[in-house]
């Protein structure tokens, strides 16, 4: 493609309102960038000669970018692409009751999002700049789109700029799951929840909202939703994209497990997901013992998925397993502090006694995990005849 060629495409798609051939024009998972004729050092003149502002801006950036892209300079590549944005940005919002070009908006901010990433990644190998410092400038270009697609009010529905809000929203997660800074996530979660279309959305775009909301639930603790949306994720995933569902698995796994919900072998065997196996086998057994040995044979993977310290929360329920276990056995409803003492040591955990294991009961209790109460003069858990081990509950008390 020559460069006239280009800017003539280009400029036919946005006067035709072609946001499928805009956008195609304007990214780099097009065969276009490949064209030496379009790596452009210095592109201004050319673009100013042919193409009317703000396109020629718009125009100016890219072509840059494409030469930043081919010299593998992907600090440069980020700058470029930003002003690509901003430039497409200011179009996009004269752009008054109409929605026409969002396919751009959807590739140039993607792209604007992994160069973003890579110029992180060169930056720290020559020894500058903070880890995340360029995907943290790149979400407050993202915000900007955001709220230029929140505001549209005017358009009717099917014109309206509120199509692109979940796309820049699913975006802006993986931003900010990346720099650690989810409370940033509440706000987004809010706008899209309020969203009459909310449910309209393609599927791959709900899957990905849902799979990161999921995600947000089980660091705040709040199990039950989080089993909702990844659940929803995973079910509605397509089934042959094997390494999504697998990925999604990895954080729906510790969520049913802390819910009484122990997986499958088939299931990890199919996602080759065995560094669960034990854990589930552990916690349905109560042998905190293999709970630790699984926690610590698979730690790296288990860290740097991030679901360590929610793993370590299992230990509660390996214990309520085998309380509930000796309490069935026993065929009582009064057992003696002791019982549960010994059979903890059986279990690996030798270092225990009588006044801890009180402890651990106690906390029980107080969760909700036990019905019960502990007569502390007999040293005796007295457990309830009806029900004294209920369902788990995703919100503990306190």
């Amino acid at each position: 493609m020559s460069l006239n060629s280009y800017f003539r495409k280009l400029d036919k798609s946005f006067e035709e309102r072609d946001g499928i051939v805009a956008s195609n024009l304007l990214c780099f998972r097009d065969s276009h960038i490949y064209q030496t004729s379009l790596h452009l050092e210095n592109p201004e003149p050319e673009c100013e000669k042919f193409l009317a502002q703000p396109l020629d801006e718009l125009a100016a950036a890219h072509l840059r970018c494409c030469w930043a892209v081919a010299n593998h300079d992907f600090i440069e590549a980020y700058s470029c692409q930003a002003a690509c944005v901003q430039s497409f940005l200011r179009l996009f919002s004269s752009q008054k009751d109409e929605n026409w070009a969002l396919p751009v908006l959807f590739v140039t901010t993607l792209d604007l999002r992994l160069f973003a990433n890579n110029a992180d990644s060169q930056l720290m190998q020559r020894g500058h700049g903070k880890p995340g410092e360029t995907v943290e400038k790149a979400a407050e270009i993202l915000m900007s789109c955001f709220r230029v697609c929140a505001s549209d009010n005017r358009a009717a529905p099917e014109d309206s700029k509120k199509w692109g809000m979940l796309n820049l929203v699913n975006q802006l997660f993986k931003i900010y799951f990346k720099i650690n800074k989810l409370h940033l996530c509440k706000p987004l979660i809010r706008a899209i929840d309020s969203l009459p279309i909310k449910d309209k959305f393609s599927i791959s775009q709900l899957v990905t909202y849902r799979f990161y909301v999921g995600r947000k639930a089980m660091f705040d603790s709040d199990y039950k939703s989080a089993e909702d949306y990844l659940s929803f994720a995973f079910q509605r995933c397509h089934r042959r994209a094997k390494k999504n569902k697998r990925l999604i698995l990895i954080y729906l796994l510790p969520v049913k497990m802390l819910l009484g919900q122990m997986p499958k072998r088939e299931l990890l065997e199919k996602y080759d997901l065995l560094q669960f196996a034990d854990v589930a086998r552990a916690v349905s057994s109560g042998n905190l013992s293999l709970l630790n040995k699984a926690l610590e044979l698979n730690e790296a993977f288990f860290i740097k998925c991030g679901i360590y310290l929610i793993l370590e929360k299992l230990k509660t329920i390996t214990y309520r397993n085998l309380i509930k276990k000796v309490t069935l056995i026993m065929k009582t409803h009064q057992l003696p502090i002791n019982t549960f003492t010994v059979a903890f040591q059986w279990m690996g955990d030798v270092d225990i006694d009588d006044d801890e294991m009180q402890c651990i009961i106690a906390n029980l209790i107080y969760e909700d995990k036990i019905k019960g109460y502990i007569s502390y003069q007999h040293k005796k858990l007295v457990v309830s005849k009806a029900n004294a081990f209920p369902p788990l509950s995703n919100k503990p008390k306190g």
